[in-house]
């Protein structure tokens, strides 16, 4: 998962929490000589197998900040970086607004960028994930803070027009290289978006429909994880024990999926999806105010907004994209449904009728019954330091790239157990940091999470700033002798999050504002997909997978039983998607809507599910992604098919290709959001992929693989 945004011409209003860093492009400017090996750096595998060790301690010396910021050795320091930041932006204002327009005008505006990102991206992360309430507190008022600047600069005429006359110079334009054209034209979308090019009347309009929109943002979340309650004399007493239980009511939370009881099941899906007429007003207002904001700036439907420079481009391709994938699911999610009502009848014969609540449980009955797949029997395979090793010698053999661990300054972590990864190329030398935060401990957020602290760009002086990451997952902690040991699930959620890493440290973009995974959504999860795929392929897991106690290397049936477990039931989960993606477009295309919410959820699920509504149930009430990803649900399924296809056409024959690698380097990778999405994927599949081979990519990946199937039957 991605943690990631830009910070500008985001509307005045807008969450610090998901402030849009500045966008940056590539910079085709290489390192100005390799960097210096470092003596501290020691080999990546062991160090995560054991616990860390305390930082030294400097007697005499000066004690670093987070991240290696001097001024975050204290919560205090929050202070003084942002008014630093302040100071800087203020500078940068007046000099954008006094030189004549030109390519400078362009490397201005991202410095003002980097300056207020370099606070805000470090700070969004310290508030959710420092042990420390104190910093939380200083991380989350320096939020607020940048936020503030950030809405006098989505307001600043004068800024807006030092851009706008660089923009209406055509020659001018046509001057400039694509990379800087490109940066300059996402800092007017920006700037647009957020109304400034409309008269005082209605650029105020905008200004108070973006601050009613985040309010709105802000209850929908807090409300959608909000528990439901009933009276517990209604519930047979024999499952009360399954909720908790506050005096005569049982508090209900989440759907309670995975129980193996149907009426838990059953009872969780009615009573937490039972509807909220507060959370179906505030969703209404929700989806009419990004429709007015919309409607204001330009845009037939926020559909169309949102869609601006993505893979898809426009409501219309996605709306086609989902219909086509459905009508080549259809049969298949049937027989998925079929096979799952086959394994209730089997199970509980007195309720055999197949229910939505029922699709989660019975594919993981099926997928553990078909094939052994107990996590239990996979950990011993997967220690930690054998898989860090593994993307070691997967990065190195695809992309000439190795990690190390380096030793940390006192004060530069936020907790004792956090790594530091030097990135280093065999001839380029110091990429930059991965700082990898994956133990669980108390008060950490449970998602696993991909955060850029500093983006890569280059610098007045021609040095590159390198930039700095943070991957945070929730592993266990070793005990008793024994490493770390990972699930399949674990594993290759550690691949993913490598994925959106590796693209951090090689889009070596010229701007900030475009750098790594700061690109379109549906484009974001193409390089952690990716990753996916290699964490699948026996040939790559192989070269680490080893017992941790015997040394024995994971047999070769057991990953390929993996691998086809997953497909169990694949098409019904994926036509889930395909309707979650489906509702999330028509609640952002054409307003007024014709019908209530729960009315399109329930038309929405009939044509693009197959299970039934449930009567008295507002599923889209939870669907907490409707903030965050508005009109964008479908990226995750567009991602996917871009990777499938980069996997099975550069990949698949040989996973550890160097000339593919260095492709991939080259064509998608190196230009994080600085180049139109589309070309990326043209230049990495030497064509340009259709709907439906987007489509067909993703059902291919469905298919069973027989031998292995007959192989374990």
């Amino acid at each position: 998962m991605l943690r990631a945004g830009r910070l500008w011409g985001l509307s005045p209003g807008v969450a610090p929490a998901t402030l849009r860093l500045l966008r940056e492009k590539r910079g085709g400017a290489s390192l100005r000589g390799a960097r210096r090996v470092s003596t501290s750096w020691s080999p990546v595998g062991a160090a995560f197998n054991v616990k860390a060790q305390p930082q030294r301690l400097e007697l005499f010396g000066e004690r670093r900040g987070l991240f290696g910021v001097p001024e975050l050795s204290s919560p205090e320091g929050f202070h003084v970086a942002q008014e630093k930041a302040l100071r800087q932006t203020e500078f940068l204002v007046e000099r954008a607004c006094a030189i004549p327009p030109g390519p400078q005008t362009v490397c201005i505006f991202d410095q003002l960028s980097d300056a207020l990102c370099k606070v805000a991206d470090l700070a969004d992360f310290v508030k959710i994930a420092h042990p420390d309430p104190a910093y939380r507190e200083a991380a989350e008022e320096a939020c607020r803070n940048i936020g503030t600047m950030v809405e006098k600069l989505n307001t600043n005429v004068d800024l807006y027009q030092s851009l706008q006359k660089l923009l209406a110079d055509e020659k001018l334009m046509a001057s400039l290289d694509p990379e800087t054209r490109k940066v300059a034209e996402l800092f007017m979308f920006d700037f647009e978006i957020s109304g400034i090019h409309l008269d005082e009347e209605k650029r105020q309009k905008a200004v108070d429909l973006n601050v009613k929109i985040l309010d709105l943002s802000s209850t929908f979340i807090m409300r959608s994880h909000f528990p439901n309650k009933i009276d517990k004399h209604l519930l047979p007493g024999y499952i009360h024990y399954n909720f908790e239980c506050e005096g005569e009511h049982l508090l209900v939370n989440n759907l309670y999926a995975e129980s193996s009881d149907d009426l838990v099941r059953e009872v969780a899906y009615k009573v937490f999806l039972y509807p909220s007429l507060d959370q179906l007003n505030c969703l209404d207002e929700l989806l009419s105010s990004r429709d007015l904001l919309a409607k204001l700036v330009g845009y037939s439907t926020y559909a169309h907004r949102a869609l601006q420079g993505t893979i898809a481009k426009s409501p219309e391709v996605v709306t086609q994209f989902l219909e086509k994938l459905s009508e080549k699911l259809s049969e298949r999610t049937m027989k998925d449904f079929e096979m799952m009502k086959e394994m209730k009848m089997k199970i509980n014969p007195q309720n055999a009728t197949f229910m939505p609540w029922d699709h989660p449980y019975y594919s993981g009955v099926i997928r553990a019954e078909r094939y052994n797949i107990e996590p239990s029997l996979y950990c011993p395979f997967f220690s930690l330091g054998a898989c860090m090793e593994g993307l070691n010698l997967l990065f190195h053999q695809l992309l000439g790239i190795s990690l190390y661990v380096e030793q940390p300054e006192e004060g530069e972590l936020w907790c004792e157990d956090v790594r530091k990864l030097a990135v280093v190329h065999e001839t380029e030398g110091l990429l930059g940091y991965i700082y990898c935060d994956f133990f669980q401990r108390a008060d950490k957020p449970h998602q696993d999470c991909h955060f850029t602290i500093r983006g890569g760009r280059l610098k007045e002086n021609g040095e590159y700033q390198l930039p700095i990451v943070v991957l945070m997952l929730n592993l266990p902690h070793s005990t008793n002798n024994v490493p770390p040991l990972l699930t399949p699930g674990m594993l290759e959620n550690l691949f993913h999050e490598m994925g959106h890493a590796m693209h951090s440290m090689l889009g070596r973009t010229r701007y900030q504002h475009v750098t790594g995974t700061r690109c379109s959504t549906d484009f974001a999860e193409v390089p952690s997909i990716l990753m996916e795929f290699f964490a699948s392929d026996y040939r790559v897991v192989n070269q680490f997978a080893k017992h941790y106690q015997t040394g024995q290397p994971l047999p070769k049936n057991m990953v390929s039983r993996l691998c086809e477990s997953k497909k169990v039931c694949a098409a019904a989960d994926m036509q889930l998607q395909v309707f979650y993606a489906a509702l999330d477009q028509i609640y952002h295309g054409k307003h007024p809507l014709k019908r209530s919410t729960t009315d399109i959820l329930k038309e929405t699920q009939e044509k693009f599910y197959g299970l039934p509504y449930v009567p008295n149930t507002a599923w889209q009430l939870r669907f907490s992604h409707l903030v965050g990803y508005g009109a964008k649900y479908y990226s995750y399924l567009m991602s996917r098919a871009v990777a499938s296809m980069v996997w099975k056409e550069c990949f698949m024959q040989d996973p550890f290709n160097r000339a593919m690698g260095e492709r991939y380097r080259r064509e998608m990778l190196a230009h994080g959001g600085g180049k139109e999405p589309m070309l990326m994927v043209q230049g990495m599949l030497q064509k340009r992929p259709s709907i439906e081979d987007f489509v067909g990519a993703l059902v291919s990946d469905l298919d069973l693989d027989f031998e292995t199937y007959f192989m374990d039957s």
